[in-house]
């Protein structure tokens, strides 16, 4: 990765805890849901201690379910193993103020053993692991992730209460692209729009979208791991902005039967001078490049086998219906929205988007995910099929996988995971929908209480 300047240099930190400015430094890291963990400090003891020597967090916050449940299954954490420490170090080219928490800075980090060896399923270290691959042939990949929310007028602790039942969408109506839409909850998009720009994310615009009080705020791309960092932040911070607001939004896959949450992934390669070289020349088939067609068929290829990268939760599938804009079909297409990968732009700006993604995707391991795709498809000099220049929907295509067990077992048995992720990876990540599994199967859930309870 090339050199880059931090939002916010160490020189300029201990300027501002001089000052008072700054009396807090989070430390934190994506866990394998894709949420900031880690730990607040004194920012002068931040300063004195943590930024030299890092810290230590409990290797469970990598083997636990989403309650935070302790669970079987995992090599590198379990009671047999007495849930010991990992290293916390921090990158200092992700420090940045958190201005809607007061006197906050926050950096990223990156996890190790106490030798100083990685822990390989970190989903920060899986996709440094694949970019480094990358980068040994002259490449890096620039990213956009494209997230959508709903927001309700509710609280969160409101929401909890009700069991998210009935709650108030900030809008009644669809109101994609609608001004109005957006205008009538303005005051939250605005202060999370200019939030996240002092935070150092270059916001790029906000729209409404098709469920009543669903939004989406876009943000310009990046290097990959800059942009899933950023994508990490902005969730927590988005969700903290509303809290402070009186009102919840939920990043959910499929919060009800109408449109769900997707997260599009845009996805271009550059060399080491910036071009990008997916374009290709005027005589070049739809101006695509050899090495990009190459890759965009690595994605095809690897697609449903890496499903549970893009979609890895029982939720997730829930989106995948015909005519819903959430793909069904391994298709491709040139700006076609009824395929699982869409091409769109041309010369410099030539790059393709995964619309398999919904809002609950870790966004490290999905990107992770594209550039090992994309690297099969490059060693093995995949050939291109033949674009979807129709209805994807009603095409004959191999289908998405449609649930959560499928995708797992795709996952398990691919011969180009192993080979990309290695056996740890996984075997982890494998582990993870197993607990998810096991957990869905033993609930009794709403659907089951309204059509049994009195009419069985």
């Amino acid at each position: 990765m090339a050199d880059r300047t931090p939002p916010l240099a160490v020189e300029e930190l201990r300027r501002l805890v001089e000052a008072g400015d700054i009396d807090t430094v989070v430390l934190a890291f994506p866990d394998m849901q894709g949420r900031l963990q880690g730990k607040r400090f004194a920012a002068r003891f931040f300063l004195d201690e943590v930024l030299e020597h890092g810290t230590e967090g409990c290797n469970y916050l990598l083997a636990v379910d989403t309650d935070m449940n302790t669970v079987d299954g995992y090599a590198m954490s379990s009671w047999d193993r007495g849930y010991g420490d990992f290293a916390m170090h921090p990158d200092l080219a992700t420090l940045r103020r958190v201005p809607w928490n007061k006197g906050t800075a926050l950096l990223i980090a990156d996890l190790a053993w106490n030798d100083g060896s990685p822990v390989v399923a970190a989903p920060r270290q899986i996709l440094r692991r694949q970019l480094e691959r990358l980068a040994r042939l002259g490449y890096t990949a620039q990213v956009g992730t494209e997230l959508e929310f709903i927001v309700f007028k509710d609280t969160y602790e409101q929401a909890w209460d009700t069991g998210y039942r009935g709650l108030t969408p900030a809008n009644q109506y669809n109101i994609d692209y609608s001004v109005l839409g957006t205008g009538r909850i303005e005051p939250l998009l605005r202060r999370i729009r200019n939030e996240m720009q002092t935070a150092g994310l270059t916001v790029e615009s906000a729209k409404g979208e098709c469920n009543p009080g669903q939004h989406e705020i876009a943000f310009k791309y990046d290097e990959a791991l800059v942009t899933c960092d950023q994508h990490a932040v902005y969730k927590t911070g988005a969700k903290e902005i509303a809290s402070q607001e009186g009102v919840s939004l939920t990043f959910m896959a499929k919060y009800n039967e109408r449109e769900g949450n997707s997260c599009h992934i845009h996805l271009s390669l550059a060399d080491a001078d910036g071009t990008n070289v997916m374009a290709g020349s005027a005589t070049d088939p739809g101006g695509m490049s050899e090495v990009m067609r190459h890759f965009l068929a690595g994605q095809l290829a690897a697609l449903r086998e890496f499903s549970l990268l893009y979609a890895p939760n029982i939720n997730s599938y829930k989106r995948f219906q015909p005519g819903s804009f959430a793909p069904t079909a391994v298709a491709w297409g040139y700006d076609n929205r009824t395929c699982s990968l869409r091409v769109v732009g041309h010369g410099r700006s030539m790059r393709f988007e995964n619309r398999l993604p919904g809002g609950d995707v870790n966004p490290h391991l999905a990107v992770a995910g594209l550039v090992a795709a994309g690297l099969h498809g490059i060693e093995q000099k995949l050939e291109l099929p033949e674009a979807c220049a129709g209805n994807a929907y009603t095409g004959e295509y191999a289908h998405v996988p449609t649930t959560l067990r499928e995708a797992a077992e795709l996952w398990e048995n691919s011969a180009v995971a192993r080979a990309a992720f290695g056996d740890e990876v996984v075997e982890h990540y494998r582990n993870m929908a197993r607990v998810e599994l096991e957990a869905f199967d033993a609930a009794v859930t709403d659907w089951e209480l309204r059509r049994s309870f009195e009419r069985m």
